[in-house]
C-alpha cells in the first residue's frame, strides 16, 4: 500500500532548507526509497511550509529513514526551524495513480506476460465486462477476463503500447495500440502467420482498488481485414 509523509514545519531560512534537500538528493542517488516529494508555502503564512513525501509502502519509507544521510540532513533541517516539526503518517486508501498503475499491470503482466493468478489481485470478483467481441452485451466474474486473455494469446504474439493514461475519480481510460503475430484460431480465421496492428481505448472502472467495469472500444473489422486471405 503507497505511504505518505506529510512534514509541517516553520521557518524563515528556507533557501538554507532548500540547499539541504538538495545535498540528501545528491548523497542517496540510487539508495533512497521516496518516489515523489512535493512542497508547499502557506500562502496565508510566509515562514510555514509542508512537504509531502510519497513512497511504495510503509516498510520501504523505514528504509529511506535508516539511511544515514536522511539522519544527518534531518538533525540539520530542524536547526533551521522555528520549533520542532510534526509529522503525519499516511496509509493512501485512494489514489487516481495507483488506479492508472493498476490498469497499467493488466497490459503488461497479465495480457502481454500471461500471468492469469493476478487477475484475481487485481480484478473483483464479480466484474463487469463489456467488449465487441462478445455476443452478451455484459460478461460478469473475474474468470471472463482469464478466458479472454486465453483467446488472445492463443490467437496471436502480441504487445502493447500504452500511450497515455487519464484517471478521473474512479475510472482510467488508457489509449493503447495492439500490434501482434497471428498464429492460431481466431473466429475461425485458422493461423495466416500475418501482422496485424489495431489502435483502441479501455476504460476501467475501480472500486475498492480492483477493476470493477471495463469498456473495451477497438476496430475488430480492421483487424479482420487485415488478416483476411481471401476466398
Amino acid at each position: 500500500m503507497t505511504f505518505v509523509q506529510v512534514i509541517d514545519c516553520k521557518t524563515s531560512r528556507y533557501d538554507d532548507m532548500n540547499r539541504l534537500m538538495d545535498e540528501w538528493l545528491a548523497a542517496t542517488e540510487g539508495r533512497r526509497t521516496a518516489t515523489r516529494s512535493v512542497v508547499g508555502r502557506d500562502r496565508a503564512a510566509a515562514d510555514h511550509y509542508i512537504e509531502i513525501v510519497e513512497f511504495p509502502s510503509y516498510e520501504e519509507a523505514m528504509k529511506n529513514s535508516s539511511l544515514p544521510e536522511t539522519n544527518r540532513i534531518f538533525e540539520e533541517m530542524v536547526a533551521l526551524c522555528d520549533g520542532m516539526p510534526t509529522f503525519t503518517d499516511l496509509d493512501v486508501v485512494r489514489d487516481e495513480q495507483v488506479n492508472k498503475a493498476t490498469a497499467r499491470r493488466f497490459y503488461e503482466e497479465i495480457a502481454v506476460g500471461g500471468d492469469l493468478d493476478l487477475v484475481d489481485e487485481i480484478f473483483a470478483a464479480d466484474y463487469r465486462d463489456h467488449d465487441v467481441v462478445k455476443e452478451e452485451e455484459t460478461a460478469i466474474g473475474a474468470h471472463v477476463m482469464k478466458q479472454d486473455v486465453t483467446f488472445w494469446r492463443n490467437a496471436f504474439d502480441f504487445d502493447f503500447t500504452l500511450h497515455c493514461q487519464v484517471a478521473e475519480g474512479d475510472q482510467v481510460t488508457t489509449h493503447w495500440t495492439w500490434r501482434g503475430v497471428h498464429q492460431g484460431d481466431f473466429m475461425g480465421l485458422q493461423p495466416t502467420g500475418r501482422r496485424a496492428t489495431m489502435d483502441g481505448v479501455t476504460i476501467h472502472r475501480f472500486a475498492d482498488g480492483k477493476i470493477a467495469e471495463g469498456w473495451w472500444i477497438y476496430d475488430l473489422m480492421g483487424l479482420r481485414r487485415q488478416l483476411d486471405v481471401g476466398p
